[in-house]
C-alpha cells in the first residue's frame, strides 16, 4: 500500500521537527530544529538532505526566528537577511535552497510595517504554504512521469530523490511511486551510492515500507546490469538544472548517464520547476560543494583509508543535457532543445 502525505518535516506543538536521515534505516528519530543555530547544522550534517526539503527547513528556519526579532522594520530586515544570507551559505550547489531563502526574503519586505507577532504568523504561514506546495508539485510530477512508464519495467535510481528528499511523494520515486498507484507493477533497482550510501539507506527503505518490490546493487554494478538487460530505464532526481538542460546531482549521475547512453537505455531527470536555474546558462556554471574528508576516510567510525592520503569529496557532478532524454517537471515534461521547453515550462 503506497503510503499517503509522509514528510519528514513536521510541527508538534510549538516545535518544528525534522526525521535525521543520518540515523536511517536504523533508528527513527525526530529532532527539534527551533533555531537558525540548528537548522544550519541539520543541512551541513545531512541530517536533513535533497534539494526541496533543505529549501523547506530553510524557510521554516526564518520564520521561527522572525519571531525573535522585535524591533523596527528597518532593523527587522536587516538581521533576517543576515540569517538568509547565513542559510545559505550552507550547502552551495542546490538551488531549492537559495529559492526558498529569496521567497521568504520577498514577504519579509511586505511585512515588514507589522507587527512582530503579525511578522512571525504570515512567515510561519509562508514556510507552511511552501511544503504544501512542494508536495503537489511532487503528485504533478510523478502523474507526468508515470506516463513514460510501461507496465512490468525495471527501473533503476541514484541517491534518494524521494518523500525524505522533499515535502513528500518524492521526485524519482515519486514518478515510480504514480506509476504504482496507476496499478503498474514496477522493479526498482536502488544504487547504494556511496560514500553516504542514500540509496542503500534510504531509498531502499522508503520503498520497502510501501511495499514497492526494491533491490540494493552496487554503484558499480550499473554496466553490467544494463549490458545483461535487467534495466529498462533510469530515473534520477536533480539538485540543479541549468537553462540548457544541464544537470546537477548526486555524484555518479554522470557516469550513470554516460553508461545508459551506450546501452541505449532511456535516462530522466525528475524535479520540480524550483529547481530549475533559468539564470544559469550551463552546467559549468554550478558550484560543486566539496564534503568533508572524513566520509571517505571513515565509515561508520571505522578508518578505511591509511592516514595522511589525500581523499578528494565531490558532493554532485553535471550530466550534460544530451545525455538527457527527458526532464520530467510539474508543469510537464521536458524534451530538446532544453532551452526552450524549460523556459516555456517554467512560464506556466
Amino acid at each position: 500500500m503506497i503510503s499517503e502525505g509522509f514528510c519528514p518535516i513536521r510541527e508538534e506543538g510549538h516545535s518544528v521537527v525534522v526525521l535525521d536521515q543520518r540515523l536511517l534505516p536504523v533508528e527513527e528519530r525526530w529532532i527539534p530544529v527551533d533555531s537558525l543555530e540548528a537548522v544550519a547544522e541539520a543541512i551541513v550534517t545531512m541530517q536533513v538532505r535533497g534539494a526541496p526539503l533543505i529549501g523547506i527547513v530553510a524557510a521554516y528556519g526564518l520564520a521561527r526566528y522572525s519571531g525573535q526579532l522585535t524591533g523596527s522594520a528597518e532593523d527587522f530586515l536587516a538581521k533576517f537577511n543576515a540569517a538568509g544570507d547565513m542559510l545559505a551559505a550552507t550547502r552551495p550547489t542546490a538551488v531549492n535552497l537559495f529559492w526558498a531563502i529569496d521567497r521568504m526574503r520577498a514577504l519579509a519586505g511586505s511585512v515588514a510595517p507589522l507587527p512582530p507577532a503579525g511578522r512571525a504568523q504570515r512567515l510561519m504561514e509562508e514556510a507552511r504554504a511552501i511544503r504544501v506546495e512542494d508536495e503537489q508539485m511532487c503528485r504533478r510530477m510523478g502523474s507526468f512521469g508515470a506516463e513514460l512508464i510501461a507496465d512490468g519495467e525495471t527501473i533503476m535510481t541514484h541517491c534518494n530523490a524521494g518523500a525524505l528528499a522533499t515535502g513528500g511523494w518524492g521526485t524519482a520515486l515519486g514518478v515510480i511511486r504514480s506509476a504504482v498507484a496507476a496499478g503498474k507493477r514496477i522493479q526498482v533497482l536502488a544504487r547504494e551510492t556511496r560514500p553516504l550510501l542514500q540509496g542503500a539507506r534510504l531509498t531502499a527503505w522508503e520503498l520497502h515500507k510501501d511495499g514497492i518490490p526494491v533491490t540494493v546493487v552496487p554503484d558499480a554494478a550499473a554496466a553490467h546490469l544494463m549490458a545483461t538487460g535487467k534495466i529498462d530505464r533510469v530515473i534520477t532526481g536533480a539538485d540543479r538544472i541549468a537553462a540548457n538542460g544541464d544537470s546537477a546531482n548526486k555524484i555518479g549521475t554522470y557516469e550513470l548517464a554516460i553508461v545508459a547512453k551506450h546501452h541505449a537505455v532511456p535516462f530522466h531527470i525528475a524535479a520540480p520547476y524550483s529547481t530549475v536555474d533559468l539564470s544559469c546558462c550551463c552546467g559549468s556554471e554550478i558550484t560543486i560543494e566539496e564534503r568533508s574528508s572524513s566520509e571517505m576516510t571513515h565509515f561508520a567510525g571505522v578508518r578505511t583509508v591509511a592516514d595522511g592520503v589525500a581523499v578528494r569529496n565531490p558532493a554532485f557532478d553535471v550530466t550534460p543535457h544530451q545525455l538527457i532524454d527527458s526532464i520530467i517537471t510539474d508543469a510537464g515534461v521536458a524534451r530538446f532543445p532544453y532551452q526552450e521547453s524549460l523556459e516555456r515550462l517554467c512560464r506556466r
